[in-house]
């Protein structure tokens, strides 16, 4: 019986100590993630979208309702925004960065953040033949054609052009739920 116990204390012990280190390297290592993602994932996406611009928008990015905000500024003047939203396609979500010109309300563009849609078909998404196909776009007829918008979807992967647009249409919504703090921010921008 003794044995048993001594065991159970000796496991417990190192699970508690695996735990503990585990718990702290996440926490060590969070700020370097989270580099690491703006630079080599969020990164090409969003410099792609926000192209007109004099500043650094990973550098001046801020939360605005749990959401990161990147801004594009141009002569001392906010004339733009991006975020992130993700969208279920065929085979996992995918993840859009959204550009918005704020002046106008009209799509910047979009670039394909992350995506597991499958190779030579729903890949697709990411090809600028798809993903122009946003620039100076409306915000409010955003929806493929089958569903009586003006986005045509790409041959053979439907689930995929619709995930994306959905990634789309979701942003366009939290644009204009925090368009007011996003002027209100870079006001004097």
């Amino acid at each position: 019986m003794r044995e048993i116990i001594h065991m159970i204390v000796v496991l417990s012990i190192i699970c508690a100590t695996s735990g503990a280190v585990l718990v702290n390297l996440k926490q060590a290592t969070k700020s370097q993630i989270e580099q690491q993602v703006l630079t080599y994932v969020q990164g090409p996406a969003l410099l792609s979208v926000l192209k007109n611009r004099d500043n650094d928008p990973i550098k001046e990015r801020v939360k605005i309702k749990d959401v990161t905000v990147f801004p594009a500024i141009k002569d001392g003047k906010l004339v733009g925004v991006a975020l992130e939203t993700f969208a279920p396609g065929y085979s996992g979500d995918i993840g859009v960065m959204v550009g918005f010109d704020v002046n106008k309300d009209e799509l910047l563009g979009i670039g394909i953040t992350t995506q597991t849609e499958t190779p030579g078909l729903g890949t697709k998404v990411t090809k600028t033949s798809f993903t122009d196909r946003f620039k100076e776009h409306g915000l409010d007829s955003m929806q493929i054609t089958s569903r009586g918008g003006d986005i045509d979807s790409v041959a053979g992967a439907t689930y995929s052009s619709v995930g994306t647009v959905d990634a789309v249409r979701k942003a366009i919504g939290v644009y204009q739920s925090i368009k007011p703090e996003i002027t209100n921010i870079w006001k004097n921008s």
